[in-house]
């Protein structure tokens, strides 16, 4: 497999990563949880620009990036804007989506960038291109909080991001039951065996934790925990995940 660096951390070589995901409104907030994240050690710090108060205010956010760098300091930041179809915080239109992501492109804000698979096709190739040039690492996205999909769907949209130029393909299901949970697993094995590049795969819920856990069995190269608010439904404290992952080492 592949493996892409992000700063000092290596997706796809050894055990699975943990991302701690930064959820909070303001900025002085936000540097708070971020000093909070970092006491736990996590590998990749994730922030969520859709909780951000005044998001579209390209200074404003600008700011608040740089005061969260600089907080940071080595630890590789994922920058987030998860749309409101994709289960975020804030429902905006595509044109506003690729403004706000171009800006943090442009302007080398964070270490990755998170870019939503469902949006035109174009405009993903563009932005993918750019945060390329300005040295950033593209994780491409994909969430289903109401279902899961086939394992052939699965596998379709993975494959899709490595079509699309992504470095990372992440997709996040929704289980009604075991079988779901075996269908995302199975389908991130397949992946695994295919496609050249990190993957990030797990199915949400409670009934999704062992994906979380044991996705490094199949093929995931990164799993979310917390330290404090989550921000997708199932996601396990850090402290907890570590200590599972230390005893799945295989």
């Amino acid at each position: 497999m592949k493996k892409v660096k992000l700063n000092n951390v290596v997706l796809g070589d050894g055990s699975p990563k943990i991302a701690v995901p930064i959820v909070a409104t303001e900025q002085a907030a936000i540097i708070e949880q971020a000093k909070t994240v970092l006491a736990a050690q996590p590998d990749v710090v994730e922030w969520r620009i859709d909780f951000l108060a005044g998001v579209l205010d390209p200074e404003k956010l600008k700011t608040a990036a740089l005061d969260l760098r600089q907080t940071l300091g080595e630890t590789p930041l994922l920058t987030t804007f998860r749309t409101a179809k994709e289960g975020g915080n804030l429902a905006i239109d595509d044109e506003k989506y690729f403004q706000i992501v171009r800006l943090v492109v442009e302007n080398e804000l964070t270490t990755a960038i998170d870019v939503e698979l469902f949006h035109q096709k174009e405009a993903i190739m563009r932005i993918v291109e750019l945060a390329h040039v300005h040295g950033i690492k593209v994780i491409m996205s994909s969430h289903d909080f109401k279902q899961t999909p086939t394992d052939c769907e699965i596998y379709y949209r993975l494959h899709k991001m490595a079509d699309l130029g992504a470095d990372v393909a992440k997709i996040a299901v929704m289980p009604q039951n075991p079988a779901d949970v075996l269908t995302l697993l199975s389908a991130t094995h397949q992946a695994n065996e295919k496609l050249d590049l990190p993957l990030i795969t797990m199915a949400m819920g409670d009934l999704g934790k062992v994906t979380r856990i044991a996705g490094a069995v199949f093929g995931s190269a990164l799993t979310f925990g917390t330290v404090g608010t989550a921000s997708a439904p199932g996601q396990l404290s850090i402290a907890d995940l570590r200590q599972a992952l230390a005893n799945l080492r295989i």
